[in-house]
């Protein structure tokens, strides 16, 4: 990339530390999500909408987005409401699909346990998180989309052993979530391949539910990612140091 790039324009504050040591010319322009996510409905007019009690405890789980993913979070994620349902009975779930394909909605839908008070959406993500006390969140873009919207969360994720087995040697890193990397620390619970249990979610998402000064606590961390992420207008800095390169080797 040092012989090949001319800049690189970096969305993540840690890629530019990481390609400006390498001698990689580069430029730190800010996440372009930041100013686009937002909620299109208030946190009582999606409850309103999707009949949940508007005062009772709201968890928005998100699975991720593949089919791979979803096979392996699925089954993990049932369990694991319906531990945090029996220990607290007022609970209620959205999950928040990546798609609208009737297919993937079929399978989102399947063996919750009809004691849940659970809804599938789609198409309706952000509206969803904006309506959550705490969130279930598949590693990935959208911890980042769950931080700007200031939601606590617990980020999960898993790959078949296989995969896991292959990566183990390439990964030299000590956070896997976007969030705990841009802040540096442990911001959020990770609860990532072995450790992504049905007990271990509901221990960590209680604590969240019934404490309000850990949620508070964990909102000041992410306050700290989002001023990390920079400022709106992502895309427009980007293009102006394009504009600015050309220029300037037209020159």
């Amino acid at each position: 990339m040092r012989r090949r790039f001319a800049l690189g324009l970096c969305i993540f504050p840690f890629e530019e530390k990481f390609y400006s040591d390498a001698g990689v010319p580069t430029k730190f322009i800010g996440h372009p999500l930041v100013g686009h996510v937002k909620p299109s409905l208030d946190r009582a007019a999606f409850r309103a909408a999707h009949h949940f009690h508007p005062e009772e405890p709201l968890i928005a789980v998100l699975p991720g987005s593949r089919s791979a993913e979803l096979r392996q979070h699925l089954p993990v994620l049932r369990e694991a409401c319906l531990r945090i349902y029996n220990a607290e009975p007022r609970t209620q779930f959205v999950v928040a699909a990546a798609h609208d394909r009737s297919d993937e909605l079929a399978a989102l839908r399947q063996g919750w346990g009809g004691q849940l008070s659970l809804r599938v959406v789609a198409n309706q993500t952000y509206d969803a998180l904006a309506a959550s006390d705490a969130a279930i969140v598949s590693s990935g873009t959208a911890t980042v989309e769950t931080a700007l919207l200031d939601v606590p969360m617990v980020v999960v994720y898993r790959v078949t052993p296989l995969t896991a087995l292959l990566a183990k040697p390439l990964v030299r890193t000590k956070f896997f979530s976007m969030v705990n990397l841009i802040a540096g620390k442990r911001a959020v619970p990770e609860l990532i391949q072995s450790d992504f249990t049905a007990d271990r979610v509901a221990n960590e998402i209680l604590p969240l539910l019934r404490t309000p000064s850990l949620r508070d606590a964990m909102r000041s961390d992410l306050a700290e990612v989002r001023r990390r992420l920079g400022p709106p207008g992502a895309v427009d800095r980007a293009a102006d140091a394009i504009l600015h390169l050309i220029r300037a080797n037209q020159k």
